[in-house]
């Protein structure tokens, strides 16, 4: 995280001091939830913060603490909603105004991040962190001037906090005073000479001013100090370009994909080094890798034709450079290169046709008085296309967004079907944990694990029966079903040969149970789980598996791994979940796997349909909002799906938190 979204020490809300209790069990929830919050267990801090508001709703601090643990996860959705829970119960509690002022900061809602500051300063004008976080805000939202004014508030009583010297250094830098910039950077090194981040500010001054040994010395000391920054690494490759050392320039781009290997921007600069001093080779692998994770990069196309001409592969330049004229309609050298190519190829009259738009588009660019056309600019024939491209000062994206767009896919699984398996209990669950957890309760259910002649649960997790040698259970069950021809028994049998991965034996006994037993709905829903699972075992054994992939942004796709269009029959599955939701409609599961087996077969409005009727009989259903959530942003309604998987965090699925980190914060 930046130095410009540090919160305040969060040690020190930690200690804040709260009312006796009446309850000792809430004592003791507060005690672990704020211990877990100390050690960065954020997920067992929301635990237990979830058993206090439970048990007693009215308790303010719960919900505060619980929004710092989400804030830590990035579930910045989730905190701001438990901050307005605390300001609801107690609208005159400081440290949740400012916290949500800082989580709606993050959110990019600077307005009213701000008047909840206003409201703080109001509260407590001598809390001086409040100035910190304000000046962060007016920094984000542009009001630089603001900004110096509130750090100089915070400075002259925290003369010694080196943050705020950064942060006050890049406003100045922002309003074009590279000497006070330099002046706090110098003070924030003197107070905090063992953090990289100094140096690394510095040296982009000094880099601006062309005082590249001075660069150079602050980002060897950076990366002494910390081996891992990439951003260190990234930078101080830059200014070894500058000094003529390529081999060091390379070294360091190494260093970075070493820990980021997907990092577009380093892969690309990389590449074209690798062009000038001939390595042409693994300079395509580059370009490959930087289109393989953008494919519209329209620099990339243009800079591996250029490759292609020196290495006289005529056909795949004149590909990418018709790539980036289709990108680009306006990119003159473009035309103009293809134009020298289709001369080499003999296509006179197509590279004269070529020949003749450059030239036009030439004329209409230098017509122009400004280079406000944007995209035209494109055709300016004394620009440089293959510099090494670089981050401003802020480590901000705006040359990177304009010119060498990134876009990391990622596979995201939805959670599994509900179904019934063999139980091996660890002996954890006791009934007050039950109770306080709000699992999930049912008479018919109940009565029928009782009824079952091995041990039961319905569950989503793995099954842990391959571990565990059941072979003389098995031999009790498969005599009791060649003796009696019970439905049950054939129940549990099928369990069994299910998980030994049995399947047409499985589905061969849950049928004949079916067949014994038409009226009894459990068979239906581990049937229809069985053909779901038989799907999946299958697509995965052809490598065909159909996941949701989601870009950065949220912008999401559905394919299949390998890029097949082949598609698999989920239509026997759905009906055993239609069956089972006719007999026993008050069953949330069922709904729960409707939505799964939607979302598979492609109809995500039918999967949200429900995935909700699930949540609204079951309201403590986490994998249901994780699912929803996902396919909410797979169709593009970010925001509902990132509410999803923050509740899906709150109840306790963990997952919700990598995936909200990924397409939730408007940072990324």
């Amino acid at each position: 995280m930046s130095v410009l979204m540090r919160p305040l020490l969060a040690l020190l809300l930690l200690l804040t001091a709260w009312s006796a209790r009446a309850q000792y069990d809430i004592d003791q929830f507060f005690f672990r939830g704020q211990r877990a919050l100390m050690e960065g267990q954020y997920t067992q801090a929301i635990n237990n913060f979830n058993i206090i508001i439970r048990l007693d709703g009215s308790l303010y601090e719960a919900y505060f603490f619980r929004g710092i643990a989400k804030y830590n996860l990035g579930d910045f959705a989730g905190a701001e909603s438990d901050f307005d829970r605390a300001l609801d119960l107690n609208p005159v509690y400081t440290l949740a105004y400012h916290y949500r002022a800082i989580t709606r900061s993050r959110l990019g809602h600077y307005d009213e991040a701000i008047e909840d500051l206003r409201h703080a300063v109001d509260l407590r004008p001598n809390y001086y962190g409040l100035y910190f976080s304000r000046g962060v805000t007016y920094f984000l939202s542009q009001q630089f001037e603001k900004a110096v004014e509130d750090f100089n508030r915070f400075i002259s009583k925290e003369p010694r906090e080196p943050d705020a010297y950064l942060n006050r250094g890049a406003s100045y830098l922002f309003l074009g005073d590279t000497v006070k910039a330099l002046r706090d950077y110098d003070r924030a090194i003197t107070l905090r000479s063992f953090d990289p981040e100094g140096y690394i500010r510095r040296s982009r001054i000094y880099y601006a001013q062309h005082r590249l040994e001075d660069a150079l010395a602050d980002l060897d000391r950076a990366v002494e100090i910390d081996s891992t920054n990439t951003f260190a690494y990234f930078n101080r490759a830059l200014i070894r370009y500058e000094l003529k050392d390529i081999q060091g320039t390379l070294s360091d781009f190494d260093e970075v994909l070493s820990r980021e290997p997907d990092n577009s921007l380093t892969l690309y600069n990389r590449a074209l080094i690798r062009s000038q001093i001939g390595d042409y080779n693994n300079a395509l692998d580059d370009y490959d890798q930087v289109l393989n994770i953008n494919p519209d990069n329209v620099l990339a196309y243009y800079n591996r034709s250029i490759l292609f001409i020196e290495m006289g592969r005529w056909q795949d330049a004149i590909d990418d450079l018709s790539r980036a004229i289709e990108l680009y309609p306006d990119f003159a050298n473009a035309y103009m290169n293809r134009s020298y190519v289709k001369n080499q190829l003999g296509q006179y009259a197509s590279a004269e046709e070529d020949y003749r738009t450059a030239q036009a588009k030439i004329a209409r660019y230098r017509s122009m008085t400004s280079d406000s056309a944007g995209r035209a600019a494109f055709a300016d024939t004394s620009r440089k296309y293959d510099r090494l491209l670089a981050l401003d000062s802020d480590f901000a994206r705006s040359d990177f967004n304009d010119e060498l767009l990134q876009n990391r896919n990622v596979n995201i699984n939805l959670k599994p079907l509900y179904r019934f398996m063999l139980r091996h209990d660890s002996g954890e669950n006791d009934g007050m944990t039950i109770m306080l957890r709000g699992s999930y309760q049912d008479s018919r259910l109940s009565e029928f694990t009782a009824s079952v002649p091995v041990d039961v649960a319905v569950s989503c997790r793995p099954s842990e029966a391959a571990a565990v040698d059941n072979s003389r259970l098995r031999e009790a069950v498969e005599d009791e079903v060649r003796r009696t021809g019970d439905d049950r028994a054939l129940f549990a049998k099928a369990l069994m040969e299910s998980e030994g991965k049995q399947f047409n034996a499985a589905l061969q006994s849950y049928s004949e149970a079916i067949e014994r037993n038409p009226q009894e709905v459990f068979y239906y829903i581990n049937r229809g789980a069985l053909q779901s699972e038989m799907i999946d075992f299958i697509s995965s054994i052809e490598s065909n598996v159909q996941v949701l992939t989601m870009d950065n942004a949220g912008t999401a796709k559905a394919r299949v791994r390998d890029g097949s269009s082949r598609s698999y029959d989920y239509s026997a599955a759905i009906s055993d979940m239609n069956h089972a939701a006719a007999l026993y409609p008050e069953f949330p599961y069922t709904y729960y796997n409707l939505g799964n087996l939607y979302c598979l077969s492609g109809d995500m409005p039918e999967a949200i349909t429900q995935y909700t009727k699930a949540i609204d009989l079951y309201p403590r259903l986490g994998e249901a909002y994780y699912n929803r959530g996902l396919v909410l942003i797979y169709v593009k309604d970010k925001e509902k799906g990132c509410l999803d998987l923050s509740k899906a965090g709150e109840l306790g699925i963990g997952d919700a938190y990598s995936v909200i980190s990924k397409y939730c914060d408007v940072e990324e």
